[in-house]
This record gives C-alpha cells, structure tokens and sequence, in this order.
C-alpha cells in the first residue's frame, strides 16, 4: 500500500510540475524565445567581429611588415608612402605605429625638426595608450639630444626618468647625453650614476654609462 501511495505521490508532483511548466510557457513564452534569439544573435554577432577583428588587425600588420621591409631596401620614398596610408586606413594600434616608424623615416631624410613634432604630437594624445605616449616622449628626446637643449629633452622625458617606469634608462640616458652636450657635468654624471646604479639597467646601456663616468671622473670630453 505504502508503494502505490508513493507512486501516487510522485505522479501528482509530475503532473504539478508538468502544469506549471504550462503555465510559466503560456505567460512567458514569447519572452523566453526573444532571450533565446537575442542570445543565438549575440553569439553570431560575438563570432562575426571577433573574425573581422582577427582579419582586419592580420591585414594591417602585413602592410606595416611590407613597409618595414621597403625601409630595409633603401627605397624610403615608398615606404613612407606605405605608411602614410597604414596611417590612414590601418587597424588597432598600427595608424599609430606607421605615423612613429615614419617620423623616424623622416628624421633619417634630414628632417628632425618635423619628426620631433610627430613624436610630441603623439605623447600629447590622451586617447593613446600610455606607454604608446611614453615611448613617443623617448624617442622625440634621443633627437633632441642632437637638435636640441637640454631644457627641450628634459621637458619630454625627465618625468619618466623616475624608479618603476620602464623606460626610466633610456630616459636618463637621453638626459645624461643632453647635460654632457650641453657641459653640465654634474648633471650628466647624476643621470648616468642613476643608470649604473639601477639593477634593471639593460647590460649594453649600463656599460655606455660606466664608459660616459669613467670619462667625466677622468675629465675627459666625448670629441
């Protein structure tokens, strides 16, 4: 008796649940079938740009390699044609790369002046990622080291000169070359000792500032 009751028992709770599965269908059916088409679209939608992602970033990086490539051959006309273009119409991060690689084109062409601007320009750019600004602050310092004053290369890059930025050694370096241009003596050799000193210095750039110390300890002069 007490199997049939069992039985029973389990048969009305099926049929209560079949019931308000009914139920639930009837008052949200058309709910659940729109959350289940916008979830089949999202998937799709996902798919879809995570391909037009892939493909138009894969493109982009195909074109900066064949521009680099045109560099390596000498013909710099057409790669900074190339990059030009990539600058115009590229992907992701590379309108930003082609714009730095050919300021560095058009320093070597003579124009340092021009590529200086480029590199500020980018550092300024607040919707830049920062250490996309930092590197463009570097690299418009190491051509002042030669164009410039020390004032000028102190105003790009002194503020990454500081413990924990990762381009704090380039920056001192380019600061220590500025102040021993300029003469000051004192303040290069505080910016290489700061290089020397530091455990995460690069090995070949902690041996050019040891080489610039030993020559300022000496009282020597870079010709």
């Amino acid at each position: 008796m007490a199997n049939q009751d069992d039985s029973f028992i389990r048969e009305v709770n099926e049929e209560l649940r079949s019931e308000q599965v009914k139920a639930v269908w009837t008052r949200f059916g058309s709910v659940i079938v729109g959350i289940a088409i916008l979830i089949v679209l999202g998937t799709i939608g996902k798919v879809g740009y995570e391909y037009w992602h892939e493909t138009s970033a894969s493109k982009s990086g195909d074109q900066f390699l064949a521009a680099l490539t045109l560099s390596k051959q000498n013909k710099t006309d057409e790669a900074i044609a190339a990059l030009n273009t990539l600058e115009k119409d590229g992907y992701g991060a590379y309108p930003v790369l082609a714009k730095m690689r050919a300021a560095t084109m058009q320093a070597q062409k003579g124009d340092v002046t021009g590529a200086v601007q480029v590199f500020s320009g980018i550092s300024k750019d607040a919707s830049l990622p920062q250490a996309m600004r930092d590197a463009a602050r570097a690299r418009a310092a190491y051509l002042l080291v030669d164009t410039g004053t020390y004032e000028q290369v102190s105003a790009e890059v002194e503020q990454l000169a500081v413990p924990g930025n990762g381009l704090r050694h380039s920056a001192r370096e380019a600061l220590g070359l500025a102040a021993y241009k300029a003469g000051d003596m004192a303040k290069a050799k505080t910016w290489f000792q700061q290089i020397a000193d530091d455990q995460e210095t690069p090995r070949n750039l902690a041996n050019r500032a040891q080489m610039l110390l030993d020559l300022i300890n000496a009282g020597g002069k870079v010709s």
